[in-house]
């Protein structure tokens, strides 16, 4: 996994308007079933893991941690980020192959 790369796409997508970001704008938006990706920060505390992972895991949307929540935040012109969701395919496809990697 090449983390600049993916940290790079990330911000490609916030550019295209197809991130969102934030604890309680994420959670809804997994409830209706918009992401087709989440990125969760590596350094985030326990519960939000618990969270995010149930939360990812009951509506079927793909869950990876990466970086840390500077760097998320950084990636994508934003202050410290816990957690982000791709709401495009091609975005969401061309991250999940980096992570992959």
């Amino acid at each position: 996994m090449n983390e600049d790369k993916i940290l790079n796409l990330l911000g490609l997508a916030q550019r295209a308007g197809k991130v969102i970001s934030g604890d309680f704008i994420v959670e809804k938006a997994i409830k209706r079933k918009e992401p087709k990706l989440v990125l969760l920060a590596g350094d985030c505390a326990a519960n939000n893991e618990k969270k995010y992972t149930q939360l990812a895991e009951t509506h079927h949307i793909p869950l990876h941690s990466i970086a840390n929540k500077e760097a998320l935040g950084t990636a994508i012109g934003k202050e410290v980020r816990v957690v982000v969701a791709v709401l495009d395919d091609g975005f969401a496809k061309a991250l999940l192959k980096e992570i992959d990697r």
